[in-house]
């Protein structure tokens, strides 16, 4: 079995990412359980799809403690879930902060790479992709989830491969989104770097 959480903030595409998961392992034959806990999402707020892949589960939500990945679309939701990963576990984080509207007006600075500091002493296994980029190369964020899980696929096992995904995005993707999204898949397995 496998349980990957991931947690990004409300127009990154979190929910995209989990839905070209459950695609990629569906067309391999394997059963999937997902579910999305939106909550502000509409208005910049956090957002977390859970993606449970393989036979006895009871459940769509993964327990605290037993997430075998976490992807991450910004270091403060990856340090935020980070309790959702069990012992052993890999986290997938971009390096780029994005703060949720509700936090906008905190009077709180928020620094990615004090985030990213936190993770690594913590002794976590931790896989960084670099957004900025992903950006200059590809022209938008937008195809950052997809980055994301090719960083995922080449760093982690979580049951189903690059090609897979790329076979979701094939067969999934909006036709105008397809090359641009494998293009960022292949870049995102590419420039991944262990923190």
């Amino acid at each position: 079995m496998y349980n990957i959480l991931l947690s990004g903030v409300g127009g990154q595409g979190t929910v995209l990412a989990s839905k070209l998961i459950a695609a990629a392992a569906l067309a391999k034959g394997l059963t999937v359980h997902t579910a999305e806990t939106i909550g502000m999402a509409q208005r910049g707020g956090c957002v977390v799809s859970h993606v449970r892949i393989g036979e006895n589960v009871n459940s769509p939500l993964i327990p605290k403690g037993t997430a075998d990945v976490i992807i991450a679309f910004e270091p403060a939701e990856a340090v935020r879930v980070a309790c959702y990963l069990k012992k052993g576990g890999v986290i997938i984080t971009s390096s780029s902060a994005v703060k949720p509207v509700t936090d906008m007006f905190a009077k709180v600075p928020y620094n990615a790479d004090e985030m990213l500091e936190y993770l690594k002493t913590k002794g976590i296994k931790t896989y960084v992709v670099d957004a900025d980029e992903i950006v200059r190369t590809l022209g938008n964020a937008k195809s950052l989830n997809v980055a994301l899980l090719g960083a995922a696929t080449v760093n982690c096992d979580i049951g189903i491969t690059k090609e897979d995904i790329a076979n979701a995005v094939v067969n999934t993707a909006k036709a105008v989104f397809r090359e641009q999204n494998l293009k960022a898949l292949d870049m995102g397995a590419d420039i991944s770097k262990e923190l």
